[in-house]
């Protein structure tokens, strides 16, 4: 996984560069992460692994593509193909993201309630998160009976565990110690 990270990271920062400098970032995120699901398709999967040659597979991702790139994401794509970089698109879109993020001063937080969160939860989670971060936060709310009450946040490396399950775990572990 290191190796491909590695390997993106150039792709990721060129892109990344390059929106910037022409003010398309949204853009290039949109066109990304279609770019990304396309090379995670199992039928492309196969295409890649076929052994075609890299005008050729730049012609097959490119229809598949179609209007969603750009012609400085269709370069991209060739650039990549003449490599033989088209399967780690994936992580480019994330590494792409992440420095889109970084440059944003955003991040995303996971939130696992028990039940369902209403506005005013909500809007005291991206308070809190935000002072603590020192970052605009966007919320994913998702719900899990199983932890009885309260909540649990990732958010980055962060994590808060407030639920009750937790609470009783880490209860558990303090009377077997």
């Amino acid at each position: 996984m290191s190796e491909m990270t590695t390997i993106a990271r150039p792709y990721a920062k060129a892109a990344f560069d390059y929106a910037v400098e022409k003010g398309e970032l949204a853009q290039w995120s949109e066109m990304l992460t279609f770019a990304s699901e396309v090379a995670k398709n199992d039928t492309i999967q196969d295409v890649l692994d076929g052994g075609y040659a890299a005008d050729k597979l730049t012609e097959i991702f490119l229809s598949v593509c179609g209007e969603q790139l750009n012609d400085a994401g269709q370069n991209l794509i060739k650039v990549m193909a003449e490599n033989g970089r088209l399967k780690i698109l994936p992580e480019v879109c994330t590494q792409f993201l992440f420095l889109k993020d970084e440059l944003e001063k955003t991040i995303e937080a996971n939130v696992i309630s028990a039940v369902t969160l209403d506005e005013g939860q909500m809007s005291a989670i991206i308070s809190k998160l935000e002072q603590r971060l020192a970052r605009k936060v966007k919320l994913n709310c998702s719900v899990d009976e199983t932890l009885i009450a309260g909540v649990v946040i990732r958010a980055g490396d962060l994590v808060i565990d407030q639920s009750v399950r937790g609470k009783l775990a880490r209860l558990n572990d303090t009377l077997q110690s």
